[in-house]
């Protein structure tokens, strides 16, 4: 079988993730071409190479051209199901969706319905989430798993003022899953990797039993005391050893 094991040292974020997909080998060409289905515009992805303390990796940014609505879940809905993407992407596709719906709704007190948050609805949420269901598809990973994650401390400024890292629909998120916050005062993990995490990833812990055959290397904003990078490894189960 096909594994991926993600590892979160730095936490997760939409892009991070997409970088590493395609530092692991997923084809850009074929990436747009997937997200081209959606028939949302106003956006470029540009992907360069950068360096995180010597290490090399993919930074994506997915750059608004043209002002967007700020969607409710039923009109991502509508775009995510009228399009001919493959049924497997659209599930997975809505359910991080959902999830991030959820935990918006119930930090903010109200319900999924009436949720419009500009995040969520923004072209960027869009193809960071949808992209990384389309990614793991086309690198045929069957199962993911992930180390658990650095959520980092502190603080962070946002419309509704200061709140506290992780932000609160990111910890709601992150329900049940082993996290840590050590060595520095920042944001690691956004609500959109978290609702990625959480959506796909069927175990946090050690890595599994696997014979690695991709790595991939997502890099985030920050500049940090170590590589702000996720890391991907893609390959192949392998019998544990007695």
């Amino acid at each position: 079988m096909k594994i991926a094991y993600v590892d979160c040292f730095s936490g997760a974020s939409g892009n991070m993730f997409l970088g590493a997909l395609l530092d692991a080998g997923l084809e850009i060409d074929r990436l747009e071409a997937e997200l081209a289905n959606l028939q949302v515009d106003g956006y470029k992805m540009e992907i360069r190479s950068v360096r995180r303390h010597g290490l090399h990796a993919s930074y994506v940014d997915v750059v608004v051209t043209e002002e967007q609505p700020c969607r409710h879940l039923a009109e991502i809905t509508d775009i995510i199901r009228n399009s001919p993407l493959p049924e497997p992407v659209q599930d997975q596709s809505l359910g991080i969706f959902g999830k991030l719906a959820e935990a918006e709704a119930r930090v903010h007190g109200t319900t999924v319905d009436k949720i419009h948050f500009h995040e969520v609805g923004a072209v960027d949420a869009i193809v960071d989430i949808v992209g990384a269901a389309i990614g793991f598809r086309l690198l045929e990973v069957e199962q993911v798993y992930a180390s658990p994650v650095h959520v980092g401390r502190g603080t962070i400024h946002c419309a509704h003022g200061a709140l506290p890292v992780p932000a609160p629909a990111t910890l709601e998120l992150l329900k049940g899953v082993p996290i840590y916050g050590r060595d520095v005062d920042a944001e690691l993990v956004t609500p959109t990797g978290a609702a990625i995490l959480t959506s796909l990833v069927c175990g946090f812990g050690d890595t599994p039993p696997m014979i690695v055959e991709q790595v991939g290397y997502g890099a985030g904003k920050r500049e940090l005391p170590w590589p702000n990078l996720l890391r991907i490894s893609i390959g192949t189960t392998a019998a544990r050893a007695e």
